[in-house]
């Protein structure tokens, strides 16, 4: 407690003097504080001709192709075993799960997958659909799929994997089912008079490197904040992340408490900055600036004294004893803190004050947690397209067949991610060598979200081309004389 009161101490005063040169933030006359719209970076000609000519090399393919040709680089089909314990496969059995997960990830059924081939008849996707395609086989595959991204050169230059990010994607689910929720802001009115639509959410986990590491399926849209731990612990896959980017609606003081515990740096987006409240520790210190601001006090004595009970909570959460969600709710009651949860409240806000304080002394901070928050909603508009099938929308009556479906199209999501961001680095490296201005930081700025060059809709090509080197041809849309051997 003595090392986190001199830290939240030093850094209220550096930040305070730092101030008067600080034109990102600024405080009114009541005292509250005010951050500078941050301006977006410009897009230079460098970025811009880089964008084009990688992207213009991407290989044209159907999206089944997409998923055998990385089940060839990673093997991940290796990891859908029978549930009846069986070790013999069935022949091309990876095209039949490429055309399962087609099927359930596009939202499209079984028709647009069916072909003359006994790897797609309908009688054979139905058995391995219910005998192969389960959440631990999906999570296995994943796993594949993520360390295979983190070997990418171009995934690298992304970021480390410790940066990462937890936000909903939402989706209306039109049948009757207990495990949905309405609420009329994300799912709207039924068009039947029949009332409120309701709906699910999709709560998954994206890294700095653009890997989905994992997600979980929830009833409506609760408060994220219930279950951001539970999705940070049930991972994939993946480096466990150092620092967790969230959305406003992730955030509560508890939570601040929770995570700082866990060992993690929690950096969620504050839309209400001049609503915050800053705490301190000392009433008479003075911190110029922020004296207004700073009108909360951490009552020290209150963590120390409940600090064997919290630090048994944060065990059980860590071992898997209990779960997040059950914990939080716990530490509230008709929406105020049990002494308990008052306490991790208290040393919560200590982290979330030292949070404010950096958001306002360094924009470079906030434009990292604005460069994740955009990777994640880059990747829920890709889910958005391959999830195009009946109007986007998640005809699943019970949770289980909501979370296999959804596995299915977070295990696309990383498989399209990971073609592209392989062709990608191969793009790079072929523009290198021919002298074509690649510069380091336009390269962090490339996004592997790209699906111009993929064919998503209609009937699908199952077969794979030779393809020389592992990879197939990239195209040469200006006549570069790109080779085919990437």
């Amino acid at each position: 407690m003595a090392a986190r009161a001199a830290l939240l101490d030093g850094t209220f005063r550096d930040v305070a003097a730092r101030l008067p040169a600080n034109a990102q933030i600024s405080a009114d006359a009541a005292g509250r504080l005010h951050f500078a719209a941050l301006e977006p970076e410009a897009e230079g000609a460098s970025l811009v001709a880089l964008r084009a000519a990688v992207n213009a090399m991407l290989p044209r393919v159907d999206l089944p192709e997409v998923l055998l040709e990385v089940f060839s680089w990673t093997g991940a089909d290796q990891a859908f075993t029978s549930v009846t314990g069986g070790e013999a496969r069935l022949r091309d059995l990876p095209v039949t799960i490429a055309a399962l997960l087609v099927a359930h990830g596009c939202n499209v059924g079984f028709t647009p997958v069916v072909g003359g081939a006994d790897a797609l008849r309908y009688g054979r996707l139905s058995h391995v659909d219910q005998t192969y395609l389960r959440m631990e086989t999906y999570r296995q595959a994943n796993s594949a799929l993520i360390d295979a991204q983190a070997s990418i050169p171009l995934a690298q230059a992304w970021g480390g994997g410790l940066v990462a990010s937890v936000d909903g994607m939402r989706f209306v689910v039109p049948v009757p089912s207990v495990y949905a929720r309405p609420n009329p802001k994300y799912f709207g009115a039924s068009t039947g008079g029949g009332g409120r639509r309701s709906g699910a959410t999709w709560l998954n986990l994206i890294n700095d490197q653009a890997a989905g590491l994992g997600g979980k399926v929830v009833a409506g849209t609760p408060r994220d904040s219930l279950y951001v731990l539970d999705v940070l612990y049930d991972r994939d896959g993946g480096r466990r992340p150092e620092m967790v980017v969230t959305d406003t609606a992730s955030y509560s003081d508890i939570v601040f408490g929770l995570l700082t515990l866990a060992g993690f740096a929690y950096a969620p987006q504050l839309a209400d900055l001049p609503d915050q409240k800053l705490w301190r520790i000392d009433r008479a210190a003075d911190y110029g600036a922020f004296n207004d601001a700073a009108r909360g006090r951490v009552d020290l004595e209150r963590i120390e004294r409940n600090w064997e009970d919290v630090l048994r909570i944060v065990g059980s959460i860590h071992t898997g004893a209990v779960r997040a969600y059950d914990v939080i709710r716990m530490l509230s009651r008709d929406g105020r803190p049990t002494v308990l949860g008052d306490a991790i409240a208290h040393y919560g806000r200590i982290a979330k004050t030292l949070h404010i304080l950096r958001l306002a002394d360094e924009p470079s901070y906030r434009r990292q947690i604005k460069a994740q928050a955009n990777l994640q909603e880059g990747r829920h508009a890709l889910a958005r397209k391959i999830f195009h099938g009946r109007a986007g929308q998640l005809y699943q009556h019970y949770q289980e067949g909501m979370e296999d479906q959804i596995g299915a199209l977070g295990l696309v999501l990383n498989a399209l991610v990971l073609f592209n961001t392989r062709y990608m680095d191969a793009a790079l490296d072929r523009l290198r060598s021919e002298g074509f201005n690649v510069r380091d930081e336009d390269v962090a700025r490339l996004s592997p979200f790209v699906r111009h060059h993929v064919n998503m809709l209609g009937r699908y090509s199952f077969l794979l081309p030779e393809m020389p080197g592992g990879l197939r041809p990239l195209r040469d849309p200006e006549g570069r004389g790109v080779s085919t051997d990437v």
